[in-house]
């Protein structure tokens, strides 16, 4: 299909130049409309004016420029139409063959400021109107919705001296009303958002592909990476590509750490469960208590520091064998000494925070959608209801114990001592069964010292005594479970009976 002209009307006016090189060599005439015009004159190039060309003006402060019967009806008609050739004659209009455009800035706009006039001023109505009528009408138009497709059309127009081919078309063609249906997305999820919508009547997701993935968990399954941020902020400094399963337990692994005291905190995660946690004011020794948790599990699993790399951190990390090594930077030296294992992956996750969007699983044709369980832990909504009263530092310790305990998957139980995992159980169908893999591990690895209290952490109550039964017959001195057992009463009793600490929290935190 030979391009006569082209309408041109975009927000972004960067690599402009390029494309109207082009677009001269073969002949193209342009129209353009306000900013556009202006930007396309002063780079030394001809084009009418949409005003000119439609003998309207813009009006109602430029909300309406191209939205005009005799830009649509040139966008539109179908040219194997006889009736439609006629009637564009009769008219006196002419076909427009290419459109380019790229809306209003409108996500950036949201990020950067909450003034709801200047919000609704970055909706556009012209450029989307124009996206949809030039792509129903792929058959006879291109179109260009985006600075990233001027390579192709550039190629394209090159390689058919003018022309473009139906399925070039029909690409850009799908390609624009996924930029329509995105850009949508985004204006519908805004006004959610400042009514205070939590459950829409209709979940719509705007995401773009960051990654294909080689897989998804096994290899006969599809896997890919999306994000509904243009700018995807986990960086990948080298290393393998990342696989669908890496992904999964990045983001365990730094949905927990970046929960830490900033600085301080080390995650081991292995499946998607921390194997091992520490907070320590030495980098190195919150490594390394992490670390030896359980190192057996620790093999083969990713490291997440929510402080930066340094040289000694790296070179004890280098002592064993991790898939990823994930830092809030990494330093010169620790860079120099992981580049000797070229397939260890580094992800500096610095620009990361921890976000308030829902959590989405598929389901049977389905999705399940909930709140993410982000809640900061504060004094109010725990209560001691032991007699026993537990000091500052082992309170903070119940709360540290409590906040991996929900990083694991249910049910989950977690013993710590002086910040730090000892001991972890985590996915069973039985509570029970949770507290006793983390005895057991407690035990076959030795990191914690007889003379400092021991602390358990259930992601929800105890439904019978047998369960912190079995902890403080370990040696658990103080537990912290939610409440709402039938049974409380019972697990309050034995606490006191056995003279130790008992803190409920007003919150459960099943992570299945």
């Amino acid at each position: 299909m030979k391009i006569k002209s082209a309408l041109i009307s975009v927000s972004d006016k960067s690599k402009l130049k390029s494309i109207l090189k082009v677009l001269k060599k073969y002949n193209i005439n342009l129209i353009s409309s306000g900013g556009t015009y202006k930007k396309i004159k002063s780079l030394g190039y001809r084009s009418i004016e949409v005003s000119d060309y439609t003998n309207f003006p813009e009006i109602f402060d430029g909300r309406v420029k191209t939205l005009h019967p005799k830009i649509h009806s040139g966008i539109l008609y179908k040219r194997n139409n006889s009736s439609h050739k006629k009637l564009l004659k009769k008219l006196n209009f002419e076909s427009i063959d290419l459109v380019i455009t790229n809306f209003y800035p409108f996500k950036k706009i949201i990020e950067i400021t909450s003034n709801h006039k200047k919000i609704l001023e970055n909706i556009d109505i012209g450029g989307p109107t124009l996206v949809r009528s030039a792509a129903k009408n792929y058959k006879d138009v291109a179109v260009i919705t985006n600075i990233e497709q001027y390579k192709k059309l550039i190629s394209e127009l090159n390689l058919y001296k003018g022309k473009t081919s139906l399925k070039f078309r029909e690409k850009l063609s799908r390609e624009a009303f996924a930029e329509t249906a995105g850009y949508d997305a985004t204006i519908y999820n805004y006004f959610n958002s400042i009514s205070k919508i939590k459950i829409p009547e209709k979940l719509i997701i705007k995401s773009n592909l960051i990654q294909k993935l080689r897989y998804g968990e096994n290899p006969h399954q599809e896997g890919a990476l999306y994000s509904n941020h243009s700018d995807f902020k986990l960086k990948k400094l080298q290393g393998k590509d990342l696989s669908y399963n890496n992904y999964n337990d990045i983001f365990s692994s730094i949905k927990l750490s970046k929960t830490l005291p900033k600085n301080k905190g080390t995650v081991i995660v292995k499946h998607a469960n921390p194997s091992g946690v520490s907070i320590e004011n030495n980098n190195l020794k919150s490594y390394i208590s992490a670390m030896k948790s359980d190192p057996v599990s620790a093999y083969g699993g990713i490291v997440s520091c929510n402080y930066r790399m340094s040289f000694k951190v790296a070179k004890e990390i280098s002592k064993n064998y991790y898939e990823v090594i994930i830092a809030n930077g990494f330093d010169k030296k620790s860079l120099r000494l992981f580049k000797k294992k070229k397939n260890l992956r580094l992800v500096d996750s610095s620009a990361v925070s921890l976000e308030k969007n829902n959590k989405i699983i598929s389901g049977i044709n389905s999705f399940l959608v909930q709140s993410k369980d982000n809640l900061i832990f504060e004094k109010k909504n725990f209560k001691v209801v032991s007699k026993i009263k537990p000091s500052k530092k082992l309170f903070d310790e119940l709360l540290f114990s409590f906040d991996v305990c929900r990083s694991l998957k249910s049910n989950a139980v977690v013993i710590t001592q002086n910040n730090k995992t000892v001991g972890i159980g985590s996915g069973q169908p039985s509570r029970v069964d949770s507290c006793k893999i983390a005895i057991e591990k407690m035990r076959r690895f030795k990191q914690f010292k007889h003379n400092d209290p021991l602390v358990a952490a259930s992601d929800a109550f105890f439904p019978f005594v047998d369960g912190i039964e079995k902890l403080v017959q370990a040696g658990v001195s103080a537990v912290i479970q939610p409440s709402g057992s039938i049974r409380d009463k019972e697990i309050i009793k034995y606490a006191n009976d056995m003279k130790i600490i008992l803190v409920f929290s007003k919150t459960r935190h099943f992570n299945h």
